[in-house]
C-alpha cells in the first residue's frame, strides 16, 4: 500500500472512477483488466483550482468560471504559467474591484519544464492567487459581538 503499486483488482465495468473516501483510482489496463492504484494527494487537482491558459480558452471563460467557483465553493485558486500570468492577475483584480472576492494568498515561483522540441529543461514563472468570497468575509467582520450589545 505504501509503495503506490497495484492495491487490488475491481470489476471490469468500473473504469476511471475516483473514490474520494480512500483516494484510490481505478485504471483500465491495456489487457482489459481494471486495477486500483493509490493516488498521490500532492498531484491531485484541487476542486477549486483553475489552471488558466492564454491560448486554450478566451479570457471571459476563465472569468465566469472563477465567479462560479467563488459562489459555489466560497474560494478559488487561480494558477498560470508564463504568458498566462497577466490573465490571472487581471481576473483577480476585476473580481476584487467588483467586490466579489478578497485575496487570501499570492504565491510566485518558477518551475522547470521539458521543452517539447529538444527536450531541454526550461524555467517558467508560475503564479497562484487564492481568492475567497467577499460576502463571507463581510458576514464574519460585521457579525455582532458580545461587546456590541
Amino acid at each position: 500500500m505504501d509503495s503506490g503499486m497495484v492495491v487490488s483488482e475491481a470489476a471490469p465495468e468500473v473504469k476511471n472512477e475516483i473514490r474520494n473516501e480512500e483516494e484510490r483510482l481505478l485504471v483500465a489496463a491495456p489487457d482489459s483488466e481494471v486495477k486500483e492504484i493509490a493516488v498521490l494527494t500532492e498531484f491531485k487537482k484541487k476542486r477549486n483550482q483553475i489552471q488558466v491558459s492564454n491560448v486554450k480558452k478566451p479570457f471571459f471563460y476563465y472569468y465566469n468560471l472563477s465567479k462560479r467557483h467563488i459562489k459555489q465553493y466560497n474560494e478559488v485558486e487561480l494558477s498560470a504559467l508564463g504568458m498566462a500570468i497577466p490573465t490571472v492577475v487581471t481576473i483577480a483584480e476585476i473580481l476584487k474591484r467588483n467586490g466579489l472576492a478578497f485575496q487570501k494568498k499570492l504565491m510566485i515561483s518558477s518551475v522547470s519544464l521539458k521543452n517539447g522540441e529538444n527536450g531541454k529543461l526550461v524555467m517558467k514563472p508560475k503564479i497562484e492567487i487564492a481568492l475567497v468570497n467577499a460576502e463571507k468575509i463581510k458576514n464574519i467582520s460585521t457579525a455582532p459581538t458580545s461587546e456590541d450589545s
